[in-house]
């Protein structure tokens, strides 16, 4: 039985994904919709799914976790010395992955760099320039 590695576990980049997503919905989706002038639909997110709260109230928590995870998952994509097995079948099989897990991370980027600037940006830059 071949040992799997534990880099090859599709679960890590499904996990981070998430958790990035979560960044998206506690920090960006919020500000966007009052901004939007959907006050209303906040509190009856807020007040329907609790966690969202919670997570909105440790927002800086919420972005430096996702932050750690992208930052391990990086690591596990790009680290030195990976090599995809010499069998032309499983080769194509470990190639595949490496493009999945690298798609899944820069889509994670994409959202947690959407909620840190919304969540951390935004307002000083408002600030800054008047408005």
């Amino acid at each position: 039985m071949e040992q799997v590695k534990w880099s090859d576990r599709s679960y890590l980049r499904w996990l981070t994904l998430f958790v990035t997503s979560g960044t998206l919905l506690c920090c960006a989706l919020p500000i966007l919709l009052v901004s939007l002038g959907f006050g209303a639909v906040v509190a009856g997110l807020n007040y329907n799914i609790p966690g969202l709260l919670f997570l909105a109230e440790h927002q800086i928590w919420t972005l430096s976790l996702s932050a750690l995870l992208l930052v391990f998952l990086a690591w596990v994509i790009w680290r030195p010395n990976q090599s995809c097995p010499a069998d032309p079948e499983l080769a194509a099989v470990c190639e595949k992955a490496k493009r999945w897990n690298q798609r899944v991370f820069w889509l994670s980027v994409v959202i947690w760099s959407i909620g840190f600037f919304f969540s951390v940006l935004l307002l000083p830059i408002r600030q800054l320039l008047d408005l």
